[in-house]
């Protein structure tokens, strides 16, 4: 195959972005937050329809009343977890306090790794790229393996497990999604994503200075460990971000939120996102015609609701 350089590129435009943000968040008001789905929906194939690789865009086939349906289910589990945890509180038995503590804790644990699951399939399902889907071949009892051995590793060792937990289960997610017919992997170690971490302290020793070489070192993390295996032939990916360039974009980002009083937000997410994606690129023998579609459709949007719910980003 040709060597060539495939490069990400993200077109979202700020004005667009702000009436898409207005009208979901009108219209999720004066539902009740029951359009909640659809907004979600409409935000997800605008970011996704405006980020291209390869000279080709990506897009969310996702739609609100498949979400709606998860959001229905997704609610009914989170409104009984929060109902036994309030009812226990206010008991006066100290044993029902701590069983529905218990419950409510275990409960929520349980939960994650099913959200992380359904979320990813549902999420990969209704994402393509040149008419090819992706998709997420994971399994829920391995997920869960991975997951109570990270917690149980990550509390007993007051944190310092973290990062090995992170990369593993990055690792186990990523070598999972397929495009069609090629795979991904992710090759980070928790070592080196331990030593990123661990000099964060320079970000106080430097009165927050180093803040821009660590968000750059992150990123080079996630970006630079992360190929594509076509024909069992991986191919890398390289981030080119450099702190300069975070420190520009989140100066500017900063005066644009304070001088328009939060109206310029969205101008600042999609300068972010460009920041990120204009700066990937995937050098190598990679041929995007040799693709061929072996995913198969996955419509229940129940696990990337909860996601959403409970504030977790597994976007890949």
């Amino acid at each position: 195959m040709e060597q060539v350089t495939n490069q990400t590129k993200f077109y979202g435009d700020g004005g667009k972005y702000l009436g898409i943000l207005a009208v979901n968040f009108i219209l999720t008001i004066i539902t009740l937050g029951l359009y909640y789905p659809w907004a979600r929906a409409k935000n997800l194939q605008y970011i996704y329809g405006e980020t291209e690789f390869s000279g080709n865009r990506l897009m969310f086939h996702g739609t609100g009343k498949e979400m709606f349906k998860g959001f229905i289910k997704a609610m009914v589990v989170i409104v009984i977890l929060y109902g036994i945890y309030f009812s226990a509180l206010r008991s006066a038995d100290s044993t029902f306090r701590l069983v529905g503590t218990l419950v409510f804790l275990i409960g929520f644990l349980l939960l994650i790794p099913l959200a992380i699951h359904g979320g990813l399939r549902y999420r990969m399902s209704r994402t393509s790229w040149k008419g090819i889907h992706f998709g997420y071949r994971g399994k829920l009892g391995e997920l869960f393996g991975i997951w109570f051995k990270g917690v149980f590793f990550t509390i007993i060792t007051f944190g310092i497990y973290g990062s090995w937990f992170s990369v593993n289960l990055r690792k186990y997610i990523i070598s999972n999604i397929r495009l069609g017919n090629v795979k991904f992997r992710f090759d980070g170690e928790g070592g080196d994503l331990f030593i990123i971490n661990l000099k964060f302290i320079l970000v106080y020793l430097s009165l927050g200075i180093y803040i821009f070489w660590f968000l750059r070192n992150h990123n080079h993390f996630a970006i630079n460990n992360l190929k594509v295996v076509q024909d069992d032939f991986p191919v890398t990916f390289r981030s080119t971000l450099t702190p300069g360039e975070i420190f520009t974009t989140s100066i500017v980002n900063v005066l644009i939120v304070i001088c328009t009083l939060g109206i310029g937000l969205p101008w600042a997410i999609i300068r972010n996102m460009r920041m990120v994606f204009n700066n990937i690129e995937l050098d190598g023998a990679f041929n995007p015609d040799s693709i061929v579609q072996t995913e198969e459709s996955y419509a229940d949007a129940t696990g990337d609701d909860l996601l959403s719910m409970l504030d977790i980003g597994f976007d890949f």
